[in-house]
């Protein structure tokens, strides 16, 4: 069975950025590709980039997006509601179920809007990348635009209901674990999970 490989990269406003990769393929992706591009570069040194995705459409979240694309390769990814309300491109607008196929892995595309109209998690075998949907301890700063119910509503329907083992990959902070989340966490509380 092949290995997946993470590196969480800590780039400009203290945004979390990740390298994810197929050991056996070198086929790798990255989540919210953060600036600097530089701290970026050296975890693909022998990988080959498929795909470079954004969890929403916030500038800290895509900063590096053209400049990692021009050095690597990849198809751009992001959801189209935050195209639209961010006025920014991409080469394939994600729905929620759409698989993204990576050597031996596949990341599987969850809508979960709320702190934007367009964003997304992204999960791979028992890990979940939820961007500002969730954070360790709490939520994404909310900013104009964003939606609180349809954020918890969108927890409640797409993460709370995984395995409690799962790895939480968060936009800012610390990793943490569903598991951990559901027993600490006033978000859970509030949703009546804790």
């Amino acid at each position: 069975m092949s290995k997946l490989q993470i590196v969480r990269i800590a780039g400009d406003r203290e945004v979390n950025g990740y390298v994810i990769s197929c050991a056996r393929s070198g086929e790798a992706v990255v989540i919210d590709p953060v600036e600097p591009v530089d701290k970026v570069l050296p975890q693909l040194e022998g990988k080959q980039l498929a795909w470079i995705v954004a969890t929403h459409g916030h500038p800290g979240h895509l900063a590096g997006k053209d400049q990692l694309q021009a050095a690597c390769g990849g198809v751009t990814a992001m959801h189209v509601a935050d195209a639209k309300n961010y006025l920014r491109s991409a080469e394939r607008y994600l729905v929620d179920q759409d698989v993204l196929p990576f050597g031996d892995f596949e990341l599987h595309v969850l809508h979960t809007p709320g702190h934007t109209s367009g964003s997304l998690c992204f999960q791979v075998a028992n890990h979940i990348f939820t961007g500002d949907t969730l954070l360790a301890g709490g939520l994404g700063k909310q900013t104009p635009g964003a939606d609180l119910r349809r954020q918890l509503y969108s927890i409640l329907r797409a993460v709370a209901p995984l395995p409690p083992a799962t790895a939480i990959y968060p936009g800012h902070g610390p990793v943490t674990s569903l598991e951990r989340e559901l027993a600490q966490s006033p978000v859970f509380r509030g949703l009546g999970q804790g």
